[in-house]
């Protein structure tokens, strides 16, 4: 796979999966714009970067910061060729132990913000040469999890987004895409593992409900989304690529 000077945009990519993925589209080429709400940690993983990578504070959920990073982006490249909708959040609880705030914080970030990403990108790559979105939907968005009501529900609204955007893009060049992670070793995962009771009795539990008996690391996740992104798999839109270990398999 060769992304050589293509504009790539992933969000949430201070940390976990979206720092891989940035590393490794700048490790084919790519011109890297790690988009995230976290300075201090973007700025961090700009520098380690390098080339031709920089950073941009963005938070997803609002359209103004949203319309300013792509008119940053633009005023400096021109062009957009990937989008990857990758910025996320998590809380735990049914239902029930959900406040309604803490609903519409989940939502927001990890629904609204791939729609407005998309709102505003996706008209900058139909003005060019098109464009892939790759969303980063979760084992979640596939199957019930208990505890976790309003995650499960945004990521199965993340999947049912690719699909739509899929389809209506697909004969004006811009492919969307979605990959399903299982549970990864990232800083969400780890401080949700934290905030459990019995934290190494979670994470063998988490472990043990996999067939592959594991969790997942950032860099298998990059890795496929690099695929998902790349001309190789040139057919492939409206595609959900499950990552997690055989879970959603059983």
């Amino acid at each position: 796979m060769s992304f050589e000077d293509k504009v790539v945009i992933v969000t949430g990519a201070a940390v976990g999966i979206g720092k891989a993925t940035a590393i490794a589209f700048a490790e084919k080429n790519a011109k890297v714009v790690v988009a995230d709400i976290d300075n201090k940690k973007g700025k961090q993983t700009s520098s380690l970067i390098g080339g031709d990578a920089f950073f941009i504070e963005i938070n997803v959920a609002n359209s103004e910061s949203v319309k300013n990073m792509v008119k940053e982006i633009t005023n400096r490249f021109e062009r957009i060729d990937i989008l990857v909708n990758n910025a996320g959040i998590y809380y735990q609880g049914d239902v029930i132990e959900t406040p309604e705030d803490e609903w519409d914080k989940v939502i927001a970030v990890n629904l609204k913000g791939m729609y407005l990403c998309s709102h505003y990108v996706i008209p900058v790559m139909l003005a060019g040469n098109g464009g892939v979105v790759i969303n980063v939907a979760s084992e979640a968005g596939l199957v019930g999890i208990a505890g976790q009501a309003a995650y499960n529900v945004s990521k199965a609204g993340v999947i049912s987004l690719t699909k739509s955007m899929a389809v209506d893009f697909a004969r004006k060049g811009v492919r969307v895409n979605a990959v399903c992670p299982g549970t990864t070793e990232t800083p969400l995962v780890k401080d949700a593992l934290k905030s459990s009771k019995d934290p190494e009795k979670e994470r063998r539990k988490l472990e043990e409900c996999r067939p592959l008996n594991r969790l997942g690391r950032p860099e298998e996740i990059a890795a496929a989304i690099l695929a998902m992104a790349s001309d190789n798999l040139g057919y492939a839109t409206g595609s959900v690529l499950s990552i997690d270990g055989g879970y959603t398999a059983k």
